[in-house]
């Protein structure tokens, strides 16, 4: 039996996406659609003390195309934790014109792929935590995406030796530093939480680069072999002072 990657583990993760319902909104007269602006704004705040005393972090961005309009992230210590805030939120008045269209169930995780040995604990290192329990960047764009690695008859990424996965995964990682400083990457794990195995969130203020990434990463034998991916979702940031008037109708 091939030998499994070990991974460190940091907070859970919860995306979810949303469809406006926009023809029943129109109805709802000015002055109460407005009362549920407010009310969403001060749940999104009070969810801002996280970030403050660090644990946890949200986002919020408005999702291009037809797939979603709305895309809420929150990270926390414990899964129950995102069970509160997700049902707080289904309570909001305003999430009866909200269609989930999609949700991901993960946590922030880190391979050993790329890791050398040590005998620190490699919960204490500075630069492991800060990737573990992220603040999260305001960048101008975010795009997600679950994953799984192939496992069929001609291409098992599991039945590889590990010293090959390390090898795959460090050609792999090489590409990613290359867009260094241009876009920011999270990666969740979510073997027995979703349908697939990983999500991959990336951040940037330039659009394009998502597009970049995705298509050099396309010819790397990690990729070309053994990736395969399920929906691209594509959106730009929402603050809260913005909800006036992307709730305005």
């Amino acid at each position: 039996m091939s030998e499994a990657a070990e991974t460190l583990d940091g907070w859970y993760s919860l995306h979810l996406f949303y469809a406006m319902d926009w023809t029943t909104f129109r109805l709802v007269p000015e002055e109460e659609r407005e009362s549920m602006i407010s009310e969403l704004k001060s749940f999104i705040e009070d969810k801002t003390s996280a970030r403050d005393s660090h644990t946890g972090d949200h986002a919020i961005y408005n999702i291009t195309g037809q797939k979603a309009d709305l895309l809420l992230w929150f990270l926390r210590p414990e899964m129950k934790d995102l069970n509160t805030i997700e049902n707080e939120f289904n309570k909001l008045r305003i999430a009866d014109y909200l269609i989930p269209t999609y949700s991901y169930v993960s946590v922030i995780e880190l391979s050993n792929y790329l890791a050398g040995k040590s005998d620190e604990d490699p919960y204490e290192n500075p630069h492991v935590k800060a990737r573990l329990y992220p603040e999260l960047p305001h960048s101008e764009y975010i795009c997600f995406y679950p994953m799984d690695k192939r496992r069929n008859e001609t291409y098992n990424w599991y039945m590889l030796p590990i010293e090959d996965r390390k090898k795959l995964m460090y050609n792999h990682g090489m590409i990613g530093r290359k867009y260094a400083g241009k876009i920011k990457q999270f990666i969740t794990g979510s073997v027995g939480f979703d349908d697939f195995e990983w999500g991959v969130t990336l951040f940037s203020d330039d659009v394009l680069q998502f597009k970049k990434i995705v298509y050099e990463m396309r010819f790397d034998e990690t990729t070309a072999r053994y990736g395969e991916f399920g929906s691209f979702y594509v959106g730009h940031i929402l603050n809260t002072e913005d909800f006036n008037k992307f709730f305005n109708i």
